[in-house]
């Protein structure tokens, strides 16, 4: 099943850090089966800062995209971006065709 990696960026200040970012980030990407699925393109902010963006990445797997994070190639650029702008960025994996909303209410109530 697919993981994610999702941000959350504002306020992002285009310049030569960015642009090296972006310039760099593919080639972090191809060695664990990354792919963009959100990234630009048409956005329209209906809760938050004004100026965000929201970024979501596929990979084949959870442990895909914890080793594409971690990998030394990726940690490299981030420092690019994260003092260029503000974010909140999240891994995740996918729930499954037949989630509802009140599954995480188990996920909860298991945890206690």
């Amino acid at each position: 099943m697919p993981g994610y990696a999702i941000a959350h960026l504002w306020d992002v200040d285009v310049n030569a850090d960015i642009v090296e970012y972006l310039e760099k980030i593919d080639s972090t990407l191809a060695p664990f089966g990354g792919r963009f699925l959100v990234h630009g393109g048409t956005q329209r902010v209906i809760e938050g800062p004004k100026s965000s963006v929201a970024i979501v990445l596929e990979f084949p797997d959870y442990q895909s995209v914890n080793d594409w994070h971690t990998s030394a190639a990726y940690q490299a650029i981030l420092p690019l971006r994260l003092r260029n702008c503000s974010s909140v960025a999240v891994i995740a994996d996918y729930c499954g065709d037949d989630h509802v909303s009140t599954d995480v209410l188990k996920e909860v109530v298991s945890d206690d």
